[in-house]
């Protein structure tokens, strides 16, 4: 790869990076379902990553952990999103082998449904020694385990997951056709 190809990818890369930790902390759509609350496009810059390369959605994926840490954010919301680093490596290494997953409606959703269910995964393990440990908000422990981490974390992460991914690809189709990566960085997946 050339060096205005790197310069490139190292843009895009620190663009969604700043978006993916921008969204979370200014967006007005959360929908709160005591004791979680979700903030809806959070994970946009993530999927959107994932359609470009596995580099970028993994730089893209430590990012906002990295900046999550920095903003101030509690621990447990930290390594949460840390945990993203999982389903961005699996599904960006999984759309570079297969790219025409995402070309039907019904093969992307399909493919958003796994990785939602690797994210909500990741979410509950890296949410379980929080819990079990005494260090999370007073209202998980009222509503107890299996509706506070796997019901809201789990379930909830999932449902998220799935929006984000289609709203990340209701964005990505126009931009991946205004917008020229190089062949080296992206594959032009067109959904």
């Amino acid at each position: 790869m050339n060096r205005n190809n790197k310069l490139n990818s190292m843009v895009i890369s620190a663009l969604l990076c700043a978006i993916g930790i921008v969204i979370p902390i200014i967006s007005p759509l959360k929908i709160t379902l005591e004791p979680a609350s979700f903030t809806l496009a959070s994970h946009v810059a993530i999927f959107i990553a994932m359609f470009i390369s596995p580099a970028t959605a993994v730089f893209v994926a430590a990012g906002t952990s990295v900046g999550f840490l920095i903003a101030g954010f509690p621990p447990v919301v930290v390594v949460r999103a840390s945990s993203h680093i999982v389903f961005a490596t699996v599904g960006s290494m999984y759309l570079k082998k297969h790219p025409e997953v995402l070309k039907s409606f019904k093969s992307s959703q399909a493919f958003s449904l796994v990785i939602a269910l690797i994210h909500g995964i990741c979410e509950v393990i890296v949410v379980m020694p929080f819990y079990f440990g005494n260090n999370m908000n007073s209202a998980y422990y009222a509503k107890g385990f299996m509706i506070s981490v796997i019901l809201l974390v789990g379930v909830g992460t999932v449902v998220h997951s799935m929006i984000d991914f289609y709203l990340a690809q209701a964005i990505w189709k126009p931009v991946s056709k205004a917008v020229k990566l190089p062949e080296e960085v992206s594959i032009n997946y067109n959904v």
